[in-house]
């Protein structure tokens, strides 16, 4: 990357954020627009000075659109990538508005590093598919009760409906023919971004421990939008229900 080093500071986090986000964009064109829905909802819900938990936070993504949108909101990331975090840290290094955590969500003790006990929101987005099921309702239950009284919990992620299954295909081979054509064109994918990744001075070390920590991919699962409602019902959210979506992912809402 000939524009993510300077001579003077070393790593320039700014370029590794907008090269994330380009790889980000590879696999969802509509990104920005499941962020500008979800702090929508945010604003209605509960306000523009909002306590957030950036939930899997990785490089930071919803902390930065969230402070650029409301300025006196407070974020706390959590997320295990050691590399991803790197970049948050490095991004948002003397902002006193974002902190960021390590921990792990499969950790049943997860919860005891953050430093507040309660939150107006937490959100996440394309994360929680690498979890199974039964820890993914698990961690429900404990977002929950995180979630004061009156907030709010969303999760952007794919989210995919089984009965349908000409829809899905139809739906994944246009998506992967456009993908090849960005590709043609360029485009940093995964596995790309994460080798450009491994040659940085700085996140060379950071990126050797996450993939000692994930491989290459966890293998989690994509239920439909209906069993993330359904189950965040039953962990105690008062109503749930899909405020976005696109035909393969979901924005779900659940009020506390």
């Amino acid at each position: 990357m000939t524009d993510a080093q300077t001579t003077t500071t070393g790593t320039d986090w700014g370029a590794w954020q907008r090269s994330w986000d380009r790889q980000q964009e590879w696999y969802m064109p509509d990104r920005e627009e499941r962020f500008r829905i979800m702090l929508d909802m945010v604003e209605a819900l509960v306000g523009t000075a909002p306590r957030i938990l950036d939930l899997a936070c990785g490089t930071g993504s919803i902390t930065a659109r969230l402070l650029a949108r409301f300025p006196t909101a407070v974020s706390v990331g959590v997320d295990l990538d050691p590399a991803l975090l790197a970049i948050a840290e490095g991004t948002f290094e003397g902002d006193e508005r974002a902190t960021f955590v390590t921990a792990d969500l499969k950790d049943p003790e997860w919860r005891a590093r953050l430093p507040y006990d309660s939150y107006d929101a937490v959100l996440t987005a394309t994360a929680l598919h690498w979890l199974h099921s039964e820890p993914l309702a698990a961690l429900y239950g404990q977002v929950a009760e995180l979630v004061r009284d009156g907030g709010v919990f969303m999760n952007a992620d794919h989210m995919i409906d089984d009965s349908t299954p000409r829809i899905n295909a139809a739906e994944r081979a246009q998506r992967h023919l456009r993908m090849d054509q960005a590709k043609e064109a360029g485009v940093l994918d995964w596995a790309d971004w994460w080798q450009l990744a491994a040659q940085d001075p700085v996140l060379a070390g950071p990126t050797a421990r996450r993939f000692e920590i994930y491989g290459e991919h966890a293998d989690g699962d994509m239920p439909p939008a209906a069993w993330h409602a359904r189950v965040l019902r039953e962990k105690g959210f008062g109503e749930a229900r899909a405020v976005w979506c696109s035909p393969s992912d979901t924005l779900l809402l659940a009020v506390k």
